[in-house]
């Protein structure tokens, strides 16, 4: 659902009484004081911005350089305020408007990098589609350095619950010793012989946190 747009810059009328006017973000007049057709607006996914037709035309072969020089092959639609309307997720519109102000990348640790690389394919941004990928590329690269965990576990079973226990083994559990603690016994029946097995499963770490480990097949012992 896309966010409402908002105004955060009232525009105080002449003589700085009574009520304000239209805001300086959303309304079709440019700020006070500004060169007439230096500002422009954008509407992407209800949220308005307002920015420099020279910061969105940093980027000569963009989608946003067509839109300030009115490309013809562009069916841009504006709303009331003549804003453009750009049918985008504006969360992530920000790290890439800010990237055309000032050059940096900039990403808030609850946004995605593949959700920024989106939006700069979508905008034709050349230098930050590299940028970004390059990012991903390193923080792949940190969590695959990072050491592999291991878990262990000692299940134990009787003799005819052993095969069943391990050909039933799922999750990523291996199996890795068998020990014999003798036998028990059974009413009416033989005496089973009892086992200890133990079984080991990695924990990979992610960006979200260590996996989660699965139940077991038998009786665990602490």
């Amino acid at each position: 659902m896309a966010a409402e747009s908002h105004c955060d810059f009232p525009v105080p009328p002449s003589g700085g009484l009574g009520p304000g006017g239209p805001c300086r973000r959303c309304s079709s007049a440019p700020p006070p004081g500004t060169v007439p057709g230096k500002w422009v607006r954008l509407n992407v996914g209800g949220t308005c911005f307002l920015t420099t037709r020279q910061t969105l035309c940093r980027d000569p072969k963009s989608f946003l350089f067509r839109l300030c020089q009115a490309d013809p092959d562009l069916d841009s639609d504006k709303d009331e305020t003549g804003a453009y309307l750009i049918d985008r997720d504006p969360t992530y519109f920000g790290p890439v408007l800010n990237y055309l102000r000032h050059g940096k990348l900039v990403i808030n640790k609850d946004l995605a990098e593949e959700g920024v690389l989106e939006e700069a394919e979508f905008y034709n941004i050349t230098s930050l589609i590299k940028l970004v990928k390059d990012k991903i590329r390193e923080r792949d690269s940190k969590i695959s350095q990072v050491p592999v965990k291991h878990v262990y576990r000692v299940l134990q079973c009787q003799e005819e619950e052993l095969t069943q226990m391990v050909s039933t083994m799922s999750d990523g559990w291996k199996f890795e010793q068998l020990v014999s603690i003798g036998s028990s016994y059974n009413y009416g029946n033989e005496d089973q012989a009892e086992f200890l097995c133990v079984v080991s499963k990695e924990l990979h770490n992610t960006p979200y946190g260590t996996t989660s480990e699965p139940s077991e097949k038998a009786k665990v012992i602490y």
